[in-house]
């Protein structure tokens, strides 16, 4: 291949890859996209949450034949202790909507889907071939990327960088650091399959209603990290991640353990009763939030999706903020080609401008303060407040022949019990802090 042969070559196929490919493919620009998996989607086999305004931005005729699976009509919040969950039940017939807002699917057939949808735009795509680096020239400036499958190298204007968490081409380039433990969680995700009836019988749905379930609490077994339950047509996505650093500080607990005791829980276990287990997955998510984001560009070449560390850990969102930061990287980059001018730093700079412009960097910039404030209190948030909520909780509605004063009094002694008002104070403040 012949030297800028490609405006753009954009390494990897998930949802930040095929918005940044599909984008620039629709100005104009000729795309190489290149995905070390037999096909888009080959190495992501769990169900996942996709928010509709992001991809309808880049696709607004995707709902005519993306494979979605339910539209989302509950949420479920739950704080768990060990018998039981205390929680937080939102649930509208509003969802049901012409054009819902969130849907679940499984990203092995989705990103099938998007990168189908990629290539029919123009992009040619390369499978089963891996970046092993950047070529860069004489002035540091990244010129074309190297691969285990051409010896010669492969030439564009622009590299975007859309590789996932690991982001291994640029860290072996010297674009990105390694990823810290306290910034990147891993998660385990199995699927469930149940006839269709089966599901909305016990979730209480009809047609292509779904429900997503998100928890914390002792199943983390007072590790940082979360849990999870989506409802798909035939199929219930479940898992639970926590952040890596937990890991190693508690040395004995492992990921697939810990999936064990979520499924065993008595307020999961009989939603997943009689189901058959088809697909197990691992998976990193960065969760550093605001202050893990590397530098996001450079002279030739532009970071997109998970690998710039764009997750809002808070509210569980990903994939909205992979495809958004995909498709404006790749409208900077149409910009500035279009434009005839060079792919500097300087000019994807604009990339920065846009992103701080969006919800995504106020976001992330909002809860900039909640990783510290888990690294300090996780402890607390994911076992101790569980616990005391629902021994709350199952106080005040027993009917005991104990008057509601006592019971009052019970509850508050309980809290100062287990941390007293300086802790409960201590908490409260950095609580405010993370939110501010």
């Amino acid at each position: 291949m012949t030297q800028h042969q490609f405006d753009a070559i954009v390494v990897g196929a998930g949802p930040s890859g095929n918005a940044a490919a599909y984008t620039m493919a629709q100005r104009g620009l000729r795309v190489l996209q290149i995905e070390r998996g037999e096909y888009a989607g080959s190495k992501n086999v769990q169900g996942a949450i996709l928010y509709s305004d992001a991809l309808e931005r880049i696709i607004p005729d995707f709902r005519e034949d993306a494979p979605l699976e339910r539209h989302v009509i509950e949420q479920r919040i739950w704080m768990m202790d060990d018998a039981g969950h205390t929680g937080m039940h939102h649930r509208s017939d509003d969802y049901n909507e012409e054009s819902p807002n969130r849907y679940t699917i499984i990203r092995a057939q989705f990103d099938k889907w998007f990168n189908r949808r990629v290539r029919d735009a123009g992009v040619t795509v390369l499978y089963e071939t891996t970046v092993t680096r950047l070529i860069t020239d004489a002035r540091k400036r990244v010129v074309g990327v190297q691969t285990d499958r051409d010896g010669n190298g492969i030439f564009a204007d622009v590299v975007v960088l859309a590789e996932g968490v690991n982001g291994l081409v640029g860290l072996r380039s010297g674009l990105r650091d390694e990823l810290r433990p306290e910034n990147v969680a891993l998660a385990v995700k199995e699927m469930h399959f149940l006839p269709q009836e089966v599901i909305d019988a016990r979730f209480n749905l009809k047609g292509e209603e779904g429900v997503v379930i998100e928890a914390m609490g002792t199943v983390t077994d007072g590790m940082v990290g979360t849990a999870f339950l989506y409802t798909n047509r035939e199929s219930i996505s479940v898992g639970i991640g926590c952040l890596v650093s937990e890991f190693a500080r508690s040395g004995a607990a492992t990921p697939h353990g810990l999936l064990d005791r979520f499924k065993a829980h008595p307020s999961i276990r009989p939603l997943l009763e009689g189901s058959e287990i088809k697909e197990y997955a691992a998976h990193l998510i960065p969760e550093g939030g605001y202050r893990a984001v590397p530098e996001l560009v450079g002279d030739g070449w532009i970071v997109a999706g998970d690998a710039g560390h764009f997750v809002n850990a808070v509210h569980r969102e990903g994939s909205n903020l992979a495809m958004t930061t995909g498709r404006m990287a790749g409208e900077v980059v149409a910009n500035i080609l279009t434009s005839g001018l060079s792919c500097s730093a300087t000019n994807l700079g604009a990339y920065k401008t846009l992103l701080k412009e969006s919800f995504v960097m106020k976001d992330l910039k909002k809860y900039r303060n909640v990783p510290k404030m888990l690294e300090e209190g996780g402890h607390n948030i994911m076992n101790l407040y569980p616990r005391l909520v629902n021994r709350a909780a199952q106080t005040w509605f027993r009917v005991d022949g104990v008057d509601k004063r006592a019971k009052e009094s019970e509850i508050l002694k309980n809290a100062w019990r287990a941390r007293g008002v300086a802790g409960l104070l201590g908490d409260a403040f950095k609580l405010a802090r993370a939110w501010r």
